[in-house]
């Protein structure tokens, strides 16, 4: 139940091994988290959520289907990330770590130091914190991973980096956590982004996100597997007699399907399941390109937009207390540099979204876009449609995004380790038969499937 990238994988790994499957998924089309649509304007082509892919290339389920034989292909602009500064600076994420130094002045050495033994174990570091039950291939590596990963983003940047440059970069992959830059563990979404930017790159979708469903679906259809859509699930009742049921589903939506089967010690324990800040997200179609006050800020797929490591985490704790920032965190895609099939010619798409409390209808349209032109003088007269969803908007969009949640429950150290609930298996619920597969189960959020791969795998071992 669900085609999201979790819910095909779980679909294509079960047909795979000889089972018959059907996919039932409650929209009209396919692709959760990776749907793109025409917000704005006909011809012009918006990702809906996600926009940039960086553990989809590095995720070992993804990667060991053949997904370009069914027209998905990866593009990647010349530098994965930017970090504009005020007075017309700007920090780039490199794909080398060596040009990534230079940029970094002072901070330089200390930067190659922190990664370059972890981009040289890179695949398997990414592969072990992708499959967190698994014995790790190269424990010393993942070990030295660890010992960054496990501190707070904010005092972790602070003491290795002195530069204004170092710590804004550091921070602004630290702030996909949707975390108080403050809190352990926010150091390790940080160094990871910053790893995949270099052993993978941050790619985009030719042609929008929803190339990656429809891949998926195509190779699911090779395999004998059937997808029925516009069926929604509200009890179990409502799905045919089956060997195995597996639910790209939250928690919350688990209680609700789930409700006359589970034991009520589980139901108290899913119960307790706690979900992160929103987003805010704003779709624009202009007339040019971003006029950034710097042009290398051009060269980057994605851009980190809000300043140095003190803004961004003051505006971060200011999500986490339950208001809105005067100056959000802003993080931008701007996929038309790079891949010009999603717009008419001389027409440009950008996307992006700030962090916002949970369950939030305030629109920050304004103060995403007044950080925009920070960056980037001019902006708004590029502008010539734009298009917004809430936090509210988008869990009716999506109802896996509890309150506006994009990662599928909060990812901070408790709860990362224990999603949903502390368990060998995760992926198994206590109904038996029936499992999970969405981002609340490990190893969460992300375009990845690996959390559908895991619980298929679950099914084929209690089969």
């Amino acid at each position: 139940m669900g085609a999201g990238p979790n819910g095909l994988v779980a679909a294509i790994t079960l047909a795979r091994a000889g089972w018959d499957v059907v996919v039932h998924e409650a929209a009209a089309t396919i692709g959760g988290g990776t749907r793109s649509a025409e917000l704005t304007e006909p011809g012009v082509v918006h990702d809906v959520c996600a926009a940039i892919h960086p553990l989809a290339l590095a995720s070992p389920a993804l990667s060991a289907l053949p997904l370009a034989e069914h027209g998905l292909r990866w593009i990647h602009a010349p530098a994965p990330l930017a970090h504009p500064l005020d007075g017309g600076r700007a920090t780039l994420l490199e794909r080398s770590v060596a040009h990534t130094a230079l940029g970094l002045a002072d901070d330089g050495p200390a930067y190659e130091r922190m990664l370059e033994p972890l981009v040289d174990a890179g695949h398997s570091i990414v592969e072990a914190l992708l499959s967190p039950r698994r014995v790790p291939r190269t424990p010393i590596a993942l070990a030295r991973f660890g010992m960054h990963a496990l501190r707070p983003a904010r005092s972790s940047t602070e003491a290795r980096f002195s530069t204004e440059a170092a710590r804004a970069l550091l921070a602004g992959s630290a702030g996909h956590s949707m975390l108080s830059l403050d809190a352990a563990g926010t150091a390790g979404y940080g160094l990871l982004l910053t790893l995949l930017g270099h052993v993978v790159g941050w790619p985009v979708a030719e042609g929008g996100s929803q190339r990656i469903a429809d891949a998926l679906t195509a190779v699911l259809r090779a395999d004998g597997g059937e997808i029925v859509t516009e069926h929604e699930i509200t009890s179990l009742r409502d799905l045919p007699p089956a060997d195995a049921t597996v639910l790209d589903v939250t928690p919350r939506q688990l209680l609700q399907i789930a409700a006359d089967a589970l034991p009520p010690r589980a139901a108290r324990a899913l119960g307790r399941y706690r979900y992160g800040p929103g987003v805010c997200k704003v779709d624009w179609v202009l007339d040019g390109p971003i006029p950034w006050e710097s042009p290398d800020v051009a060269r980057a797929g994605t851009v980190h937009v809000g300043g140095t490591l003190d803004e961004i985490a003051a505006g971060e704790a200011e999500v986490v207390a339950g208001r809105h920032p005067e100056r959000p965190f802003v993080i931008l895609a701007q996929p038309t540099l790079f891949d010009p099939t999603r717009a008419p010619t001389g027409s440009h798409t950008a996307w992006a979204y700030c962090h916002v409390p949970s369950g939030s209808d305030v629109d920050r349209t304004n103060a995403i876009e007044r950080q925009v032109e920070r960056f980037a003088p001019g902006f708004r007269d590029r502008v010539r449609a734009r298009h917004t969803m809430t936090a509210a908007r988008l869990e009716s969009y999506d109802a896996n995004y509890v309150g506006g949640d994009i990662n599928g429950g909060s990812g901070d150290l408790r709860q990362l380790f224990s999603r949903p609930v502390p368990s060998r298996r995760p992926w198994r619920t206590a109904v038996p038969g029936v499992y999970l597969c969405s981002s609340s189960t490990p190893p969460g959020g992300g375009v990845h499937g690996m959390c559908g791969w895991h619980a298929a795998q679950t099914v084929l071992r209690d089969a």
